[in-house]
């Protein structure tokens, strides 16, 4: 069984799925930005490779691309454009694997960092290996879409690692079948069977010990390893002042109203304040980290003026950005640019934001 996580925790999503969704929705026509905006997302801070997004936000715009995209069948065509790079470590690990099997033994144990509510269980049936796709909680409607982008993507992913279709692979399916799914069967390459008893991607043992084009061992074990660590990390940021920073990151406007943050969550005010504080955190010293983070990026890796970065993250003017950050770091923001060009390898010991 694969690891997974309780939908009451809330692990995220990673923020370049709904990235990749959007710019979808601008190929189909539709005003990905202004939706994003709508939800209360940047959508700048999407395409950032290390940055989640509550379960709340992301489901809300998946539900609104649905809809006001008039397109039932998104979820499938998000399926083609998951390329195994957007995966973060976890693409690597699978692409650098040595068979198929391998490849999906990855995909089962490491499934959470990239779809915290999903699961994947194994059983041999038949001379074939069943990959059982659960939904932990109950998704709604957007089930349809999960299982769409989950189990075609696998198809998709699997001729990437390959080079052709997985020979006498199919994929059962829970359900009558939809009526936008015509539409797609020809590009799903392998037989798709609805009104099964399971979500699952069927493979022949034979199949199983395929190549993979891209093996190697070396990267595979390093990968694997990022892999571990990352999910150690994500279950140890399963706390609520983990949840409040991710909706903080992502925001727009930015920074967040904390009545908006605590809504987006679906607490009282007075709630998130409280949890907080049972985990020794405030919701100014989270968006004080996220800024110390931010302006460290925008200052490192942009050339924009201290009076642009001020005006990203939320200041009057510079004059205020530079007093926060010399506050928080003991150096101006100038300085601190300064350095980093000078040596990357010279580290900037931060205070943390919470004691300014």
């Amino acid at each position: 069984m694969g690891a997974s996580a309780s939908a009451t925790q809330d692990l995220g999503m990673p923020a370049i799925y709904l990235h990749t969704l959007a710019e979808l929705l601008k190929a189909i026509g539709l005003d990905e930005r202004n939706l994003l905006l709508r939800v209360g997302l940047d959508p700048v801070r999407l395409q950032s490779t290390d940055v989640r997004v509550s379960h709340a936000q992301a489901s809300e715009f998946v539900t609104r691309a649905i809809i006001e995209s008039g397109e039932p069948g998104l979820g499938a065509m998000l399926a083609s454009e998951l390329k195994l790079p957007l995966h973060g470590a976890l693409g690597v690990a699978i692409m650098s694997s040595r068979t198929l099997k391998d490849a999906l033994d990855l995909m089962t144990r490491y499934l959470t960092l990239r779809a915290p509510n999903l699961s994947v269980s194994c059983r041999e049936k038949g001379g074939a290996m069943h990959y059982t796709i659960v939904c932990e909680g109950d998704p709604g409607p957007l089930k349809g879409f999960i299982m769409d982008a989950m189990l075609f993507g696998c198809v998709f992913m699997g001729a990437q690692l390959i080079g052709t279709a997985i020979s006498g692979a199919g994929i059962l399916r829970k359900g009558p079948e939809p009526s936008y799914f015509r539409r797609f069967r020809q590009s799903i390459v392998i037989p798709v069977d609805y009104g099964s008893q399971e979500d699952a991607l069927v493979i022949p043992h034979a199949a199983l010990s395929a190549p993979i084009r891209f093996s190697d061992d070396q990267l595979a074990q390093s990968s694997r390893a990022q892999c571990e660590k990352a999910l150690k990390q994500l279950t140890e940021d399963a706390g609520f002042d983990c949840r409040v920073r991710r909706v903080i990151e992502t925001s727009h406007p930015f920074p967040p109203k904390l009545a908006r943050v605590a809504a987006t969550l679906f607490v009282s005010e007075r709630t998130l304040k409280r949890r907080l504080q049972e985990e020794n955190a405030s919701f100014q010293s989270l968006v004080d980290q996220v800024r110390l983070d931010r302006a460290r990026e925008l200052l490192t890796g942009t050339n924009m003026n201290l009076n642009q970065i001020a005006d990203v993250l939320g200041y009057a003017d510079a004059a205020n950005f530079t007093r926060a950050f010399k506050r928080w770091t003991g150096i101006s923001p100038s300085q601190f640019r300064g350095v980093e060009r000078q040596s990357s390898g010279m580290v900037i010991q931060a205070r943390t934001p919470a004691h300014a």
